[in-house]
């Protein structure tokens, strides 16, 4: 039988309570492990890497160990390339991109750049493939002082001590059918409004800072990307998910405005990649692909 839909939970028009919350919790439950995807990869990379565990999420029954990978070579003269994926842990290839980035391609920049990958940041939602943390909030929005997301807490906590001599954050996301047929529907019913449909773009596509824009960076990266897989293109409306399309693949948000974790330090190179897993077009193994061009891209740029 179907798990009901979260639709279905509370009145209509009404935000959530503790009682709906706990109604939606009470569905959840886990379809992967995190510590066979994610943890004996990291456990993997601990001779060409410095890993750090910068935090722990303790909900009942289960603890939830977060890792960061650091440059061994660290050098403070060089510029900080901090990578993070996973902060919607359903958004799979977020966490592999990363994972892969680590082990196959961040040795050509040794010596060059000090470099911080965190590759699942919400291992809770992970293993649940889901968008929000227990308790029904959405880690992405929650990048800010006070904040009710602990994931999002913790990663702030890690990159504050460097967070002003970051030089670029490139944060690896998806954008996936589900986003529509589940995960908005969801937020709606959450925050007691109606749901308004919109169209899933087919492609890859990246998110910029609207307060300090970088066109020649995200196109970079456009330009990398679109060897490996296809990029999306606007909408009758000139826009992707709602937002007008400024380049060829690219949209803008006030990242920090919106508590984005791509907001969090002053890097001056900053962006958001938008995988389309679902499309006939892509495959795993080219979404995964996909993200660690992005990345490479984004660091080159800055070498270039």
């Amino acid at each position: 039988m179907p798990t009901p839909s979260p639709c279905s939970i509370g009145t209509p028009g009404r935000p959530w309570g503790a009682t709906e919350v706990a109604e939606w919790l009470s569905r959840q439950t886990r379809k992967r492990s995190y510590d066979a995807d994610v943890l004996r990869r990291v456990d993997a990379l601990r001779a060409p890497w410095e890993v750090a565990e910068y935090g722990r999420l303790d909900y009942s029954p289960d603890s939830y160990p977060l890792f960061a990978l650091k440059s061994r070579d660290w050098n403070e003269a060089l510029p900080i390339i901090l990578v993070t994926g996973g902060v919607h842990g359903y958004e799979t290839s977020g966490v592999h991109g990363a994972l892969q980035f680590a082990e196959q391609h961040a040795a050509r920049y040794a010596g060059r750049v000090n470099l911080m990958v965190v590759p699942c940041v919400s291992p809770w939602a992970y293993e649940r493939i889901h968008r929000w943390n227990p308790m029904a909030v959405d880690p992405n929005r929650s990048f800010h002082d006070d904040s009710p997301a602990p994931e999002a807490a913790a990663l702030m906590r890690l990159v504050a001590p460097f967070r002003e001599r970051v030089r670029v954050h490139v944060d690896l996301h998806e954008t996936t059918d589900s986003d529509e047929s589940e995960f908005r529907p969801a937020l709606a019913a959450r925050d007691g409004v109606a749901h308004a449909p919109d169209e899933i773009p087919d492609g890859f596509y990246l998110v910029d800072d609207s307060v300090s824009p970088q066109p020649a960076f995200q196109q970079a990266i456009i330009d990398a990307v679109a060897k490996v897989t296809h990029i999306a293109p606007a909408d009758a409306h000139g826009a992707i998910i709602g937002s007008p399309m400024v380049g060829p693949g690219v949209i803008q948000y006030p990242l920090r405005q919106l508590g984005l974790c791509a907001g969090i330090t002053d890097a001056t190179y900053k962006t958001t990649t938008e995988v389309y897993p679902d499309s006939p077009r892509a495959t795993a193994a080219q979404c995964n692909a996909a993200q660690v061009a992005a990345v490479c891209a984004a660091i080159d740029f800055v070498l270039g």
